[in-house]
């Protein structure tokens, strides 16, 4: 009777410490490339270049500061990356312009959306 108990114990606790999670955690996507296409925010849009490589980043935009696009890193997980601006800005403009902070991302094929949270988005091809 001990051995069956045992047995049951043993299973529930093999069952209990097995996560679905585990299975299902995303592997990053490789988005290294150099990016073109356009930026969009509220209606208005300005085209756009991003280059990505090995979690660095820099960029430029047809329209100053809209968005505003310098140089810095970025993290990625999951399906979000997150950019960390290093320039340098005056104050005369709107910083949430800046490539910076949590965005989220897809992948499909050569094309590359970034949005974020507020409605701001890149579209962008290789």
């Amino acid at each position: 009777m001990k051995s069956k108990i045992l047995i049951i114990v043993t299973f529930l606790f093999i069952l209990i410490s097995c996560s679905k999670n585990d299975a299902e955690v995303e592997i990053p996507q490789n988005i290294n490339g150099n990016y073109v296409g356009f930026f969009e925010r509220n209606g208005v849009s300005s085209n756009v270049q991003l280059n990505l490589t090995n979690g660095t980043f820099n960029g430029q935009s047809t329209t100053l500061k809209f968005p505003a696009l310098c140089n810095g890193t970025y993290i990625i997980t999951s399906n979000t990356i997150t950019f960390e601006d290093k320039c340098m800005w005056t104050a005369e403009f709107d910083w949430t312009l800046i490539l910076n902070g949590e965005w989220n991302y897809i992948m499909n094929g050569n094309n590359l959306t970034l949005t974020k949270a507020n409605g701001d988005k890149y579209v962008l091809s290789q």
